[in-house]
C-alpha cells in the first residue's frame, strides 16, 4: 500500500526556515544566499577547457578565469547543498517523481522549451543585475539595499504581467 505523500509546510514556517537559512549564511560564510556565481564559474571553467581563447576574449567572462576550479568557492557547495537538500526533502515527504509539470494546453516538449527559455533569459538578467533574485531579493532586502527592494517591485511586476501572458497556456 503505498503512503500519501506529505502536506506542504505553512508559507509561514517556510519563511522562517528561510530566514534561519540566511542568517546561518551571513555566520558562516559571511556571504547572504546567491546562486549566479556558481553557474558563471562552471561556464568559465568549462569554457577555459573547450574554448579558452573564445572565453579570454569575452570581456565578461574573462573576469573570473584563473579563480581555479569552481569547488573552490562557498557558493558552489551552497548550490549543491540546496540540491541535496531538495532530494532528500522530496524524498522524506514522499513527493520525489520524475515528471514535468504543464497544464493541459502545452505538451511535454514545448514546456521544456519554454522552461529552457525562462532560465535563460534569468540567467541573462542576473549577469545584468550582477545576481541572481536570492541574492538580490533575499540577502539584499535583509541588510535593506535600497537596489534589492527596487529589484523585487520589478521581478513581481514582470511575474504578474508574465502570468497574464501565459495565462491560456495553463
Amino acid at each position: 500500500m503505498e503512503q500519501k505523500p506529505r502536506k506542504f509546510w505553512p508559507p509561514l514556517i517556510g519563511g522562517i526556515g528561510l530566514g534561519m537559512a540566511l542568517i546561518g549564511m551571513f555566520f558562516v560564510t559571511g556571504h547572504g544566499l546567491g546562486a549566479y556565481g556558481f553557474y558563471k564559474r562552471v561556464i568559465v571553467w568549462f569554457g577555459n577547457d573547450v574554448a579558452p581563447k573564445w572565453t579570454e576574449a569575452n570581456a565578461y567572462l574573462s573576469t573570473a578565469l584563473g579563480d581555479g576550479h569552481p569547488l573552490n568557492f562557498w557558493i558552489s557547495w551552497e548550490v549543491l547543498g540546496i540540491a541535496f537538500g531538495a532530494l532528500v526533502g522530496s524524498l522524506v515527504a514522499k513527493r520525489f517523481r520524475f515528471k514535468v509539470e504543464r497544464g493541459s494546453g502545452v505538451n511535454v516538449t514545448s514546456r521544456l522549451g519554454l522552461a529552457i527559455l525562462g532560465g535563460a533569459l534569468s540567467g541573462f538578467g542576473a549577469a545584468l543585475a550582477r545576481g541572481c533574485t536570492s541574492g538580490l531579493g533575499l540577502s539584499g532586502a535583509a541588510t535593506l539595499s535600497v537596489a534589492a527592494f527596487l529589484f523585487l517591485m520589478g521581478f513581481f511586476i514582470a511575474g504578474l504581467i508574465t502570468a497574464r501572458m501565459t495565462k491560456k497556456v495553463w
